[in-house]
C-alpha cells in the first residue's frame, strides 16, 4: 500500500498473519504441540524484556519466547501465564528495510527460532527446523 509514493508499513494485523503462516509451516509433530502458545505483536520490546536476553537497545530485539520450555514443564506449572511468542513490530520493520529480505521470510526465521526456545531447541537443531519449515 502506498501513499504520495511512500510505503506504509505493515500493521499489527499483517504481521499476525505472517506469524500465523508461520506456524503452519512449521512440521506437524511440532505444529501440533504448540496450541497454548500466544502470539503476541508488540511495537518494542520493554525494559524487562531487554534486560531478560541482556540487551539495552529495544532495537536489537525482533522477537522473544517467554514461558517454560517444554522439557522444564511440569504439572506445578500449570497455573503459570501462557507461554509467549513476542514478535517486536518496528524492530522487525527495521531490519526488513535494512536486509531487503522479505518481510515474510523474516517473520519466519524469528517465529521459527522462537518455536525452538520454546521446544528447548539449540541453535543448530532451530535452524534445521527453519529449513524443514520452508
Amino acid at each position: 500500500m502506498t501513499s504520495r509514493g511512500q510505503q506504509i508499513a505493515p500493521g499489527a494485523d499483517i504481521f499476525e498473519t505472517l506469524a500465523r503462516a508461520a506456524f503452519e509451516r512449521l512440521p506437524p509433530a511440532f505444529r501440533d504441540q504448540l496450541g497454548d502458545v500466544v502470539i503476541r505483536i508488540e511495537e518494542f520490546a520493554d525494559a524487562e524484556q531487554l534486560a531478560s536476553v541482556d540487551l539495552d537497545d529495544p532495537w536489537e530485539l525482533t522477537g522473544l519466547y517467554t514461558g517454560i520450555p517444554m522439557g522444564e514443564k511440569s504439572a506445578f506449572h500449570s497455573a503459570q501465564q501462557p507461554d509467549m511468542i513476542h514478535l517486536f513490530r518496528q524492530p522487525l520493520l527495521a531490519e526488513w528495510c535494512e536486509s531487503g529480505v522479505d518481510l515474510a521470510d523474516l517473520v519466519n526465521h524469528v517465529v521459527v527460532h522462537e518455536v525452538g526456545h520454546h521446544f528447548g531447541l539449540s541453535d543448530d537443531d532451530m535452524h534445521a527446523l527453519e529449513d524443514a519449515a520452508e
